[in-house]
């Protein structure tokens, strides 16, 4: 497999580790948005969140919110984005899971912005029909 989290998981490219067990490792982005930029990744090779199971999932998404908590506390940073993207389509480059838990300041160079609409009484009816669960 060509992954590269799959060889930074293995050893084979170097990375820099913040956490490790023996479901994840945390590293700092090698390309960040800014200092303390983060990225969360399951040593079990998992496309996207489309195709994990849900308790993978859970416990990708609360180590986020620890990683989230110290970066915080230990950068000063006055906001913390978690973002995770799913297949190209939604801006995955990398086709294996991956969390970025992204620290905030004023003015920094991050936009993580998409414009809204307004859907039809219709259309919202139907959407939240065939989302329901």
């Amino acid at each position: 497999m060509n992954c590269i989290f799959c060889k930074i998981i293995s050893g084979e490219i170097p990375a820099r580790k913040l956490y490790e067990d023996g479901e994840f490792i945390a590293i700092l982005d090698a390309f960040p948005s800014g200092a303390g930029h983060s990225l969360i990744i399951p040593k079990a090779h998992v496309d996207d969140v489309l195709d994990m199971d849900d308790a993978l999932a859970g416990r990708a998404f609360a180590l986020a919110s620890r990683l989230a908590k110290k970066v915080k506390a230990e950068l000063d940073c006055e906001g913390v984005n978690i973002l995770q993207n799913n297949r190209e389509a939604a801006g995955q480059t990398v086709g294996h899971f991956h969390v970025h838990v992204i620290p905030r300041h004023p003015g920094d160079n991050v936009t993580i912005k998409w414009g809204t609409t307004k859907m039809h009484e219709s259309e919202a009816d139907e959407v939240s029909q065939r989302l329901s669960f």
